[in-house]
């Protein structure tokens, strides 16, 4: 009689931080930097919480975005009906994280929202449906272990003739400047990666806000290629991540930012 295999043992917290020290992202470098416990609460406790209805909208849309892109790269055209049928697709496809919302009529109203973004950047983005991405949403890797640094970890949402472009969707409009800042370890993770893959240098790097308006707007902004400096702050930033996870310090950070975390109630009882 064959025995019943025994079920695989969870990872210990151990176990956990040190496949984090070995391997990293932008969002989990940025997370980690923003507030260390919350990174402790969502990758090494690995708490779970609703999807917020602004994250469901975004990755919808994203989802959407990808599907077109993809039929680009194979050289076809997707209709606007069925551009439609994948946004709605993506839309009942909640996966792990179901939306929790109040009622149907704030489903609805998300929804409607969700797809006029869609509809606004097909018409405004200026990216001609026949001309062919050099990528679309590809898994990328650069070994850092030369420079002390664990592996960066990525995926490009649309690289084409050259630049990175990274899509992302807002309430209100970016001011350029600020964008540049807040989303530098990012979009030089970003330069790390696509070098590393391709042994060239990005011809620039484009971050595609999509605003959620009364009337929605594509807004662009525009960056030149990676500086070395950049380069200089991305590699600094690894190293304060390491060092803290070799310490094991996960500690909180209050700001006006803790009024929308979802671990509010976790951080408060955190001794």
């Amino acid at each position: 009689m064959n025995a019943l295999a025994s079920p695989t043992p969870a990872p210990t917290v151990e176990e956990i931080i040190c496949h984090l020290q070995k391997q990293v992202s932008a969002s989990r470098l940025t997370l980690f930097l923003q507030c260390r416990l919350k990174f402790f609460f969502r990758y090494v406790a690995g708490l779970t919480k609703p999807k917020t209805a602004a994250l469901h909208v975004g990755g919808t849309v994203h989802a959407v975005l990808k599907a077109w892109n993809k039929a680009r790269w194979k050289s076809q055209s997707l209709t606007l009906k069925e551009l439609h049928d994948e946004f709605s697709k993506a839309w009942t496809d909640a996966g792990v994280e179901p939306v929790q919302w109040e009622n149907a009529a704030e489903e609805n109203e998300e929804k409607a929202i969700g797809w006029r973004l869609v509809e606004t950047y097909i018409r405004e983005s200026n990216i001609p449906a026949n001309v062919k991405p050099d990528a679309v949403e590809v898994p990328v890797e650069a070994d850092l272990h030369a420079h002390g640094l664990p592996t960066l970890v990525g995926v490009l949402d649309l690289v084409q003739a050259g630049k990175i472009i990274d899509y992302k969707t807002s309430s209100t409009t970016p001011n350029a400047e600020k964008v540049a800042h807040t989303t530098e370890v990012q979009t030089t993770a970003y330069a790390v990666l696509y070098r590393d893959a391709t042994g060239r240098r990005e011809s620039g790097i484009e971050l595609h806000h999509l605003v959620k308006l009364k009337n929605p707007k594509l807004v662009i902004t525009a960056l030149e290629p990676m500086s070395e400096s950049q380069q200089t702050r991305l590699f600094h930033l690894m190293e304060a991540y390491v060092d803290g996870l070799e310490r094991r310090d996960f500690v909180p950070a209050p700001g006006l930012q803790c009024a929308g975390c979802e671990f509010f109630n976790e951080c408060r009882a955190w001794k």
